[in-house]
Parts: structure tokens; C-alpha cells; sequence
């Protein structure tokens, strides 16, 4: 299930319940069975694995002691079979809301005591709120049994390409806020920005072997599962990760432990609390043990969106370490309160990343003798401004701040990522290649003009701390600037052609051939199409070798890598590797953005790497099965799923038309066309009717006018024809016309018939193709649906380079094409015409004397 599919059914399944509860409290419920049900068939899975039986599972009782400490051994909790989530499905009209009700009563009292933490009073939001799904017991039960129904279909084995908790929370937030006047959108960190967070502090962790992380302000947990993801990838084992995470509210911190242990996180590796970031800090103890689980917690990365410029007590704070070398945040804005919290938790080789607004840069007061204080002690690394709009809630810029505890250099590296995004609905959206392009940056520590530059110390301290990005960089567009001489005159400035001087170095002839060699400052374009120039240029010609050099052998060694490797390759670092190589072979090649040929990588990966996830959890057979294609469709007013036909798990049905059944699949795409034309014919005829002749045949049209109705028309026709042969009419004839239209109507259902039957056919016999197919033959579609694509798009590149060249030098060409005295002499002549016609008017003395005044006005005599 995509993620489009999942928000429809989410949406669906919310607009029924809102009779029931507040919009806002829906995801607490939705959330909250999601992850009872990963609790269940987890279990489930694990005896399978334990070579249980199905007879064995149905005899899980909590009164079997020794086997209730064998599963709780294993997965930290028990379950019995008839609190298991399925069972609940199986019960049909027997399930009631008290299975619910005893079920998570159970669950919280036979969580292993080595795992309370982890799953302590963990669905104590869902079991207080189950009473407000109904007034009667009756009510609450119809609601549950939607909402499982909803759930059992709802991917949640970890193996997709994004955060299912996540993305819902997201999903729902952002459709409900509005309804619930809350700005809830402060919990939840954007997909794009956590990847870029991530990315960084994963690059600052690589070679290390054991890493501890922490977000102090957790919210769903998916900032810091996607830290650990991408930590995760420079490491042998991702277990060797441990998760620190504090949320203040309840059912937030509830969901924090719920993402975590969802996304496959061992329980031993998590440890969270419920509690106030800058209030109840870390180091704590436990009472019963205060002295053996002291825990000061100094971790190698923290990461954090904390709720913006929020409201805060600093009063008594002055002594507490980890505002004391800094200052105190003022009380109506405690961002730096949660910097500087972030900052005392990590370790002296550790960092921290934390997304603020923008304001926390050059805001003065105490927040600047915080900001002069960071700086002074060497601690700020990186200061990146993002998009407006990036999160949902709100539409203020924001920032990411990385800081660590020791640093070498003193140098702040300050980037401007404000104008790199797509635009997402209303909202906009850091693309693959933002990400990739910003990380790039910070890795390097390097100056892009227009995008980052690294500043001393001594140039900020010149602007009194104040790190406001356009202080620094200029990522402004230049304004458009218009020569003087060639408004006047025509010509294109030699200047303005210079500015394209990237693409004269890789074309040095080329230029010499789109302009003539005039002398002076100006010159102009030569004969002929711009676009045709340059596209058949040697110089061109070359540059296109060049490229196609560049990538010789990339689709094998795609073959190699993906199709041949398919069980065995490292899915989480194949990508890596496979843009590392595109980076590496357009080294030598001029002109071509590498981030473009990343994001074409990456769009192609998406949907490469879920594949690659059901092939290596499913085994290569599931590239050879095909599944119900079930649709929602109405039945008696109801919502109810139907099979329409078959869907190929892995290789899609129109792959396997174009390829191994090309000739049936081109003989129904031959009838479908005629089909086309069979009705456009049908069209054009009634278009050429008079309208005397559509009144003669208003019985035989539809209510608009745009098309036939069969059976009067066959009335009218044998009326018509009576006693005459079709051939004693001309086609251009009324009853010609209507002779040509019946021909046409009765070919239409003929072809639509056929079309029916034999694309039926065609889907029957594609389905046992797939499950037919030979090894070899799914290797050669494997090929075509993930390489085939990713290689056309990447041989493209050269051609959107020369198109954009094209449109600069025509837009040159055309910028002085009309020169002032062109405009001066068109209004001379349009005055000149006005003047004459005004010679031919008439009226009142009035109107000559100010048909004379207006006559002098446009410079007539």
C-alpha cells in the first residue's frame, strides 16, 4: 500500500468517526490499534519462527507460565489468542468492545519487567479514550470494528520506503489541525528535513562502532528514527544504535515508543521518558537504585525540532549547568533554552542539530549574549536557513543550527538553502537533490557562490554577532539590466553573451557561429534557428560523445549490482554507492549538474528499492505472483472492496503486454484506436449538420447535441429509406449522412464487444505469463522496469542542457530585437492613422473643436 492509497483509506475511515470524537483525537485511536496489531502479529511471528503451529498459537493462554516467560523472554510482552489482533477479526459479530477493554488491561500486566519501560501504560491514551467512541457499549463496538477493519490492511512490517506512523500522524495533523484550532504541526518534523539532518550527523558519526542519540523533544519518534537510518548505513551493525528520547506529552511520548519499536529498534536499545525537556533534565535515577542507574546521559548526537519560541520559566535557572556558561533564554522565547540543553548532552567529539527560527540569529537582548557567547567558545559549525513553508503550521523561516563541543577550526559555515524546493500543495518541499546538495556542502565545508560561504570569526564579530544569512550570503537574483546602446540601435552587448561563458568554454565555436564578429561592444545573431545552430554544431557533437562516454557500462553494471544481486546487495547502501558512481563519471563532463543526474537516481530508487525490499523478505518467487486488484466501490450505499482483475506484485501487466505478449497486446491497442476513430467520425458528421438538419433529427440526440442515440436513429432510418437503396443517396446527403452514422453506430458495438472479450483475454492470459515466467525472464523485465527507464532519462541530460542554452541566446536575440526608434516610428505611425481618420469625422462645433485638439496632440497640422 502507497502512501496515496493509505491516505485515502485514513480519510475515509476519519470522515465516519467525526460524529464520534474530536478530529484532532482521531490519530490517538487509529495509532494506537496500528501498533497493537504490529504487537500481534510480531508474536505471531516470532513462534512461527519457533516452529509453532496454528494449533499451538490458539492455545496461548496467560495461564501458561512457562510459555508466557518464553514469548515475554523473546519480544518483552504476552499476548493470549484471544487478545490477538486477528482473533479479533475472526470473532465477526461475536467482537465486542470489552475484548478490547481485557486485551490492553492484559497487555500492560504481562509486560516483562525488563521491558516496562519501553511498554509501561503504552496504549493508556487508547483505553481511557475507548468510551468516547460511542454512547453504549453497541456504538463503541461498530466503531472499533470499522477502525480494525480499516488497520488489517495497513502496511506495518517496517519494510517500507517511508515512516507508516509517521506519515499518518503527519497526514492527519495536517488535515484536523484546522478543525481543532491547535497548531499540532510543531510535532511533527517534515520527511525532508529529518533526512537532512540526518545526513549530516551520520557523516560527523561514520567510523564509529557503538553511537548513542537523543531528541529531547521526540514527537513521533521520526526524527530520530531516520538519524538512526542513515547512522545505520555507515555501520556493520545497526544494533549496535541506542535511542535516548523525552516528549512532554503523553500520547506524543506514547507514539515516540510505539514509531520506535515499529521500525524493527530493539527494546534493550530504547530508553525514552515522559517529562518536561527543560524542566525534569536528565541525569536521573531510578528511587529504588539511585546510586547503580545514575545516568548523566552524554550522547554522541542530539537532534531536536523543539516547539517554537515557546514560553519557559528561567527563574532559578542561573545555576544550572546546562544554561550557566551561556545565559538565560528569555522567558517568551526558550529556543536557545533548547539549544543550549541540546549542546551540555553531548559528548566533547559529538554534535547536535536543531531546527529553530530563523529570528534566534540576529534577535538581540539575551538571546544575543547567548549567540555572542556560542560563538566566542567556538561551539556554532553550520548555520542553514530553509524554504519558507517547509512545515505544516507554520509559515515563518526556519533554520538548522548544527553546534559541537570541540571544534578545530573557529570558521562558521553559513548556507542559504531558501530557494532550493518543490512546491508541495501549500506548502513546499526539499527535493533529493536539495538534500543531497546541502549535505554535500556541509561535508566538504566548502563555498558555492550564491549558496554558502564559510565566515571567520573576526567578520562576524565585525557584525556583532548577528548571523543573519543575507548578512553573508547573497543568494539574490542579479536584476535584469538593459543596454543603452542596443535599445537604441539593436545588437546584442558583448557582456550580456559573456555571462554565458560556462557554455563558451565547453563550445568555443559554437559562439563564433550563433554571432556575427562585428566590431565594437555589440553584435548580432546569426542567419538562421537558433535551436537548429546548436544542436548540429560540432562542437555539440562532441560534448554528446563525451557524455555517452562517460556512461559506458553503467547499465551493466546496474544489471550486475540490482537485477543479478538482487537477494544478496545491501539495499540501504546501495544507493550511496550508485550515486558515489554517477558523481565519479561526470567528474570530466562539463556543463551537467550532478545533483540532477542524483534526484533522476533517486526518483528511479523509490520505487527500485520497495521491490528490492518484497524480493529479499518474500523470496524471489513473489516476482512471479500476481494479487487481487481490490477497489472500494458502492453497494447498497455502502463502502464495499470488489476484485477488478489482477495486479502483478512485483512485474506490472503492461510491461509484460509490451514485451512477451506484444503481438496480442498491439492487436487490442489496433481495435481501441478504431474505436477512437469509429466515434470521431460519428463527431465530425454531426458537426457538418445544418441546423435545419439537426431539427429534422432532434430525436436521434443526445440532450446536448454531441452525439447519437441508436435506436430513433434506426426508426428515422427506415422511414427515410423506404422503398430506396442506400446507394441512391450521396454521402453528403441527409440521409447519407445518416446512413454512414448507422454504419459507424453498428461498428462501435461490434468493436466494443470485441474489446471487451479480448481484453479480458489479454489480462487472463498476462496473469499466467507472470506466473509462468522463467527466471531468466523476470531478470530481463526486472531490468526493464528499474534500468531501462533510469538510463533514457539519464541519456537525456545533454539534450535539457542544449534546450536551456537554446531559450538563453533567443532570449537575447529577441530582449534587443525592437529597438526605441522601432517603437518611436510605430507611434508616428499609428498618430499619422488616427490623424487621418480624424479627418473623416463629423459633429458639433463641440466635437470638431476637440477633434482639432486631439489632432494637435498626435502631431498633426
Amino acid at each position: 500500500m502507497n502512501k496515496q492509497q493509505l491516505a485515502t483509506k485514513i480519510w475515509e475511515s476519519a470522515n465516519k468517526m467525526r460524529s464520534k470524537i474530536e478530529a484532532n483525537e482521531y490519530k490517538d485511536y487509529i495509532l494506537g490499534f496500528i501498533f497493537y496489531k504490529f504487537l500481534s502479529d510480531k508474536e505471531v511471528r516470532d513462534m512461527q519462527s519457533d516452529r509453532a503451529t496454528f494449533e499451538d498459537i490458539r492455545h496461548l493462554r496467560e495461564e501458561d507460565i512457562e510459555i508466557v516467560q518464553h514469548i515475554q523472554g523473546n519480544i518483552g510482552y504476552f499476548i493470549a489468542y484471544k487478545d490477538l489482533f486477528s482473533t479479533w477479526l475472526s470473532m465477526g459479530k461475536d467482537f465486542d468492545v470489552s475484548n478490547v477493554r481485557d486485551a490492553l488491561s492484559a497487555f500492560n500486566r504481562l509486560i516483562d519487567s525488563n521491558y516496562k519501560k519501553v511498554f509501561g501504560n503504552i496504549f493508556e491514551t487508547l483505553q481511557t479514550g475507548l468510551s468516547k467512541l460511542g454512547e453504549s457499549a453497541g456504538s463503541q463496538t461498530k466503531a472499533i470494528s470499522d477502525l480494525i477493519q480499516l488497520i488489517k490492511d495497513i502496511p506495518m512490517d517496517g519494510k517500507q520506503d517511508y515512516d507508516v506512523l509517521g506519515f499518518i500522524y503527519e497526514y492527519l495533523i495536517s488535515n484536523f489541525a484546522a478543525n481543532a484550532g491547535k497548531k499540532a504541526g510543531e510535532f511533527y518534523t517534515p520527511h525532508e528535513v529529518s533526512l537532512l539532518m540526518s545526513e549530516i550527523v551520520a557523516d560527523h558519526l561514520k567510523d564509529r562502532k557503538e553511537i548513542q542519540i537523543y531528541d529531547p523533544t521526540s514527537g513521533s519518534g521520526s526524527l530520530l528514527i531516520n538519524i538512526g537510518r542513515s547512522v545505520a548505513r555507515h555501520m556493520d551493525n545497526e544494533n549496535n544504535i541506542k535511542y535516548y528520547a523525552q516528549e512532554l506529552k503523553q500520547n506524543t511520548y506514547n507514539l515516540t515508543r510505539m514509531n520506535l519499536v515499529m521500525r524493527g529498534i530493539l527494546p534493550s536499545n530504547i530508553t525514552t521518558r515522559n517529562g518536561d525537556t527543560l524542566e525534569d533534565d536528565w541525569p536521573y535515577f531510578e528511587d529504588n537504585d539511585p546510586v547503580g542507574t545514575y545516568n548523566p546521559l552524554y550522547v554522541d548526537a542530539v537532534v531536536s525540532n523543539p516547539p517554537y519560541s515557546q514560553q519557559w520559566d528561567p527563574e532559578d535557572k542561573g545555576a544550572d549547568p546546562r544554561y550557566a556558561r551561556f545565559g538565560l533564554a528569555p522567558k517568551g522565547k526558550a529556543d536557545y533554552a533548547f539549544l543550549l540543553y541540546d549542546l551540555y548532552h553531548i559528548k566533547p567529539d559529538g554534535i547536535m542539530a536543531i531546527v529553530l527560527p530563523h529570528g534566534v540569529l540576529f534577535r538581540g537582548g539575551e538571546e544575543g549574549a547567548i549567540r555572542k557567547n556560542l560563538i566566542e567558545n567556538n561551539h556554532i559549525d553550520v548555520v542553514i536557513g530553509l524554504p519558507a513553508n517547509i512545515f505544516f503550521g507554520t509559515g515563518i523561516p526556519t533554520i538548522i543550527m548544527v553546534l559541537k563541543q570541540k571544534r578545530a577550526n573557529t570558521d562558521v559555515l553559513i548556507i542559504d538553502a531558501s530557494k532550493g524546493f518543490t512546491k508541495v500543495g501549500k506548502n513546499n518541499m526539499l527535493k533529493a537533490s536539495d538534500i543531497k546538495r546541502i549535505s554535500d556542502t556541509v561535508a566538504a565545508r566548502k563555498e558555492v557562490s550564491k549558496f554558502a560561504r564559510v565566515v571567520s570569526r573576526d567578520e562576524i564579530r565585525k557584525n556583532e554577532y548577528n548571523l543573519n544569512i543575507p548578512r553573508y550570503v547573497d543568494s539574490s537574483e542579479a536584476p535584469e539590466s538593459w543596454d543603452i546602446y542596443a535599445s537604441m540601435f539593436g545588437g546584442i552587448p558583448k557582456t550580456e553573451i559573456e555571462e554565458l561563458s560556462a557554455y563558451w568554454q565547453t563550445f568555443p565555436e559554437l559562439k563564433m557561429d550563433l554571432f556575427t564578429n562585428d566590431p565594437g561592444e555589440h553584435v548580432h545573431i546569426a542567419e538562421g534557428n537558433v535551436k537548429d545552430i546548436i544542436k548540429n554544431h560540432p562542437n555539440v557533437a562532441v560534448f554528446k560523445e563525451h557524455y555517452a562516454r562517460a556512461f559506458e557500462g553503467f547499465d551493466a553494471e546496474l544489471y550486475r549490482d540490482l537485477v543479478a544481486g538482487v537477494n544478496t546487495l545491501n539495499i540501504s547502501k546501495e544507493e550511496t554507492k550508485l550515486s558515489a558512481e554517477i558523481f565519479k563519471r561526470l567528474v570530466s563532463v562539463p556543463l551537467v549538474d550532478e545533483y540532477h543526474a542524483y534526484q533522476l537516481l533517486n526518483d528511479a530508487w523509490i520505487k527500485i528499492a520497495v521491490d528490492l525490499e518484497m524480493i529479499q523478505t518474500e523470496g524471489f518467487k513473489v516476482t512471479k505472483q500476481v494479487d487481487p486488484n481490490l477497489v472500494i466501490k458502492k453497494k447498497n450505499g455502502n463502502d464495499v472492496e470488489v476484485q477488478e482483475g489482477w495486479l502483478g506484485r512485483i512485474i506490472p501487466f503492461d510491461l509484460v503486454q509490451e514485451t512477451l505478449l506484444h503481438a496480442e497486446a498491439t492487436a487490442l491497442k489496433e481495435k481501441e484506436e478504431r474505436l477512437t476513430q469509429v466515434t470521431a467520425g460519428q463527431q465530425e458528421i454531426l458537426d457538418s449538420l445544418t441546423e435545419e438538419e439537426k431539427g429534422d433529427l432532434a430525436d436521434v440526440l443526445n440532450d446536448d447535441n454531441t452525439a447519437f442515440l441508436a435506436n430513433p436513429l434506426n426508426k428515422i432510418a427506415k422511414e427515410l429509406l423506404k422503398g430506396h437503396d442506400a446507394a441512391d443517396y450521396t454521402e453528403d446527403s441527409l440521409e447519407g449522412k445518416i446512413i454512414t452514422v448507422m454504419n459507424l453506430l453498428d461498428e462501435e458495438k461490434e468493436l466494443k464487444k470485441t474489446i471487451k472479450t479480448d481484453s479480458d483475454k489479454l489480462h487472463g492470459l498476462t496473469k499466467e505469463t507472470i506466473e509462468a515466467l522463467t527466471d531468466e525472464q523476470v531478470c530481463a523485465l526486472l531490468a526493464l522496469k528499474w534500468i531501462t527507464p533510469l538510463i533514457t532519462e539519464l541519456r537525456k541530460m545533454p539534450e535539457v542542457i542544449l534546450d536551456q542554452l537554446a531559450a538563453r541566446v533567443q532570449s537575447l536575440a529577441d530582449k534587443y530585437a525592437v529597438t526605441f526608434a522601432d517603437v518611436e516610428k510605430e507611434i508616428e505611425e499609428t498618430e499619422a492613422s488616427l490623424s487621418s481618420m480624424i479627418e473623416g469625422l463629423t459633429g458639433s462645433e463641440a466635437d470638431r473643436k476637440g477633434l482639432a485638439e486631439l489632432k494637435i496632440l498626435l502631431g498633426g497640422a
